[in-house]
């Protein structure tokens, strides 16, 4: 698409239709499952693809309805992509969907839509919630995201539901494993590079953002930080200047 076209879309949808959520509760077609205040995440983080080319892969297709609540939010350019186990999903595939039949932990099948498929700008994981599911996923996918595209997995409670594998701070829960996120953003700040330094993460993703249920983790091209001063020192610095706590 090119940037005239880019433009007008971009204007018309600012006119045209409002937030996902009146979008979501106007739907009478195909049945759509969603935690109310998912609409407005989605909504704060995809506005800006809204009538663009966007590219999305969607993991978890269920009743289909979630696919057509896309395409009314982004328009007739967007590219939507979409993973499920059930082999009746493939009805679902039409012009600008893309439908793939198989398991969400089975790195070869996911390994082959990466082939498949150009990089997306944005994946949601909302598939089957069962924790090597998740952390499999992620692991494989991640990297097919953009440079400044957005990850999101939703659902997260089942971290701590049993019967998903989940418990309470039960070791190789989703929430537990993306705890290791938090880390890996601040690894340019690490002392101890044999247990914890800079890797692909910390130099690919801007931001994390935990809500009820639900992460969003923001792609982008990051460069180790660089502390900056100005103005006039006026007083003497005491016990800890600034200086003193600066990464080492």
């Amino acid at each position: 698409m090119n940037i005239a076209n880019r433009i007008l879309n971009f204007f018309y949808f600012k006119k045209k239709e409002n937030s996902l959520k009146e979008i979501f509760y106007k739907h009478n077609d195909n049945l759509i499952n969603k935690w109310d205040h998912y609409l407005d995440i989605y909504d704060q983080y995809f506005s800006r693809y809204r009538g663009s080319d966007v590219k999305i892969l969607e993991i978890g297709i269920s009743q289909g309805g979630s696919l057509q609540m896309w395409r009314k939010y982004f328009g007739n350019s967007a590219e939507i992509y979409a993973i499920d186990i059930n082999p009746e999903c493939s009805k679902f595939s039409d012009s600008g969907v893309e439908i793939f039949i198989g398991s969400q932990e089975d790195h070869n099948f996911l390994r082959k839509i990466k082939r498949e498929i150009p990089k997306v700008d944005i994946i949601v994981d909302d598939g089957g919630h069962m924790m090597r599911q998740q952390i499999i996923t992620f692991e494989e996918m991640f990297d097919h995201v953009k440079a400044d595209g957005i990850y999101i997995c939703e659902d997260l409670h089942t971290s701590y539901w049993s019967e998903f594998g989940g418990g309470y701070k039960k070791k190789d829960t989703f929430i537990e494993y993306s705890k290791n996120f938090i880390d890996y953003l601040n690894a340019w700040h690490s002392r101890n590079i044999d247990k914890f330094s800079v890797n692909d993460f910390t130099k690919s993703v801007k931001s994390v953002h935990y809500y009820d249920s639900i992460i969003v983790i923001e792609k982008g091209v990051i460069d180790s930080p660089r502390k900056v001063k100005v103005g006039v020192k006026v007083i003497e610095d005491m016990v800890f200047t600034s200086d003193d706590i600066s990464r080492k």
